[in-house]
């Protein structure tokens, strides 16, 4: 193209032969929509004819109609019998707009703990991630493959908010059979992970200014969702025995607890402790959230009944996960909601729920009720065992101060402690 006198055409060419790589036409609408953002040509001024247009540019009159098209149905320009005329648009601010700067973030969502980035592969020594290369894959791949295959396109839409049916109905019986938990499939909210049930039960149960106990230390997913929800928090010591609930503490809504296997201390919360603290709860109306990460992994003795199951319609809401029993991106965690919240809360659920992961949830399905779970976790806990006994001796063998290691009767993790740090 020669670069002709008209300063109009002369701005045109330049731009089109500047922006190499795409189209003629999206050259041309993307020139002409610069131009417009950047004030060169004024509101209200007329362009040139289409077909002035194209002689002038040495391209097809069907190109400058369609960038020109394109401009006028994303209003830019105004078309009619009398041909393009530019629309008056506000002009852009180019200072800083306070409210995308970094002070205007939620203060709720400042006051969020740090989280370091979780590494793929993830990385030695990090707490909560199984073993995943001991993972079944084939036998998953056959299941999955075998539920796309029966089912096909009718697995591609939402679903039940609470999740699949036939996964529900199987996590009831696994339940009753390895956790003492007598539920009813109608019971169970299928979740993404178990962090998304800690925010669903502050959906669900809590109202900002609110009180959530949380054991100190404890699991900082928890306490994020919790600030993030815009609850206050009471951190509660944990010791030997679990969760210490003997000292003067503002009333809670929510306490959450993971009494099997607390994190990161490892303790077990005391039978004396859980009756009382299932007693204080249902005196003061509130609830408790009962993180059960990785009870599935004990070492020594008999598995530890969940809490929820101790007495009849306790105030527990019981979450689990299959993260750390098969691989986290797997993203299905559960809830159990206590039976006098089922009827109630099943409004909020399909307003708070979309469903999803359903070919995957369904062949998680098949994975327990044909035993394959059983058989996974049995052969986890012998490596598992087999590991932490391997890391106790490299501890004492490494370790030169005086140390104390806790966590040991089970889980994913072991802590240390160093004396007088």
């Amino acid at each position: 193209m020669n670069i002709p006198d008209d300063p109009f055409f002369a701005m045109l060419i330049r731009s089109l032969q500047a922006r190499a790589g795409e189209t003629l036409q999206r050259r041309l609408y993307s020139t002409l929509r610069e131009a417009i953002m950047q004030g060169q040509l004024q509101a209200q001024s007329w362009l040139p004819g289409s077909r002035v247009m194209a002689q002038r540019l040495s391209i097809s009159r069907n190109t400058v109609n369609a960038a020109l098209e394109q401009l006028a149905m994303e209003g830019y320009l105004h078309r009619d019998r009398r041909g393009s005329r530019v629309t008056a648009l506000p002009q852009p601010q180019n200072r800083d707009c306070p409210a995308f700067s970094a002070a205007a973030l939620s203060l709720r969502l400042q006051s969020l703990p740090p989280v370091l980035p979780r590494d793929t592969p993830p990385l030695l020594f990090a707490p909560g991630t199984p073993a995943l290369n001991y993972f079944p894959l084939p036998l998953w791949r056959r299941l999955l493959d075998g539920v796309l295959r029966e089912e096909g396109s009718r697995l591609l839409g939402y679903g039940d908010s609470a999740g699949e049916w036939p996964l529900r109905v199987a996590i009831a019986r696994h339940l009753a059979l390895s956790r003492g938990i007598d539920c009813d499939a109608r019971q169970i909210v299928i979740t993404e992970g178990a962090l998304e049930g800690v925010n669903l039960c502050t959906q669900l149960l809590s109202e900002p200014g609110q009180t959530a106990w949380v054991e100190e230390p404890g699991y900082f997913g928890a306490r994020s969702a919790f600030s993030a929800a815009g609850l206050r928090l009471e951190g509660v010591p944990v010791d030997e025995e679990g969760m210490n609930i003997d000292r003067d503490l503002a009333t809670p809504t929510l306490i959450f607890t993971s009494p099997s296997h607390q994190y990161p201390t490892g303790s077990v919360l005391s039978a004396s402790r859980r009756l009382a603290l299932l007693a204080f709860a249902r005196q003061q109306g509130a609830w408790i959230v009962e993180d059960d990460y990785d009870s599935e992994f004990r070492f020594s003795g008999e598995p530890i009944p969940a809490m929820r199951g101790m007495v009849s319609n306790a105030p527990v809401v019981y979450l689990g996960t299959f993260s750390k029993t098969l691989f986290p991106s797997l993203r299905i965690g559960f809830m159990v909601l206590p039976s006098a919240l089922v009827e109630s809360a099943q409004p909020a659920i399909r307003a708070l729920l979309r469903g999803g992961h359903r070919a995957e949830q369904r062949a998680l399905a098949r994975f327990i009720e044909e035993g394959h779970y059983a058989r996974h976790l049995a052969s986890m806990r012998r490596l598992y065992r087999k590991r932490q006994s391997q890391l106790h001796e490299a501890l004492a063998q490494e370790l030169t101060v005086a140390h104390s290691v806790m966590a040991g009767e089970g889980g994913l993790h072991l802590t240390v402690a160093i004396d007088g740090v």
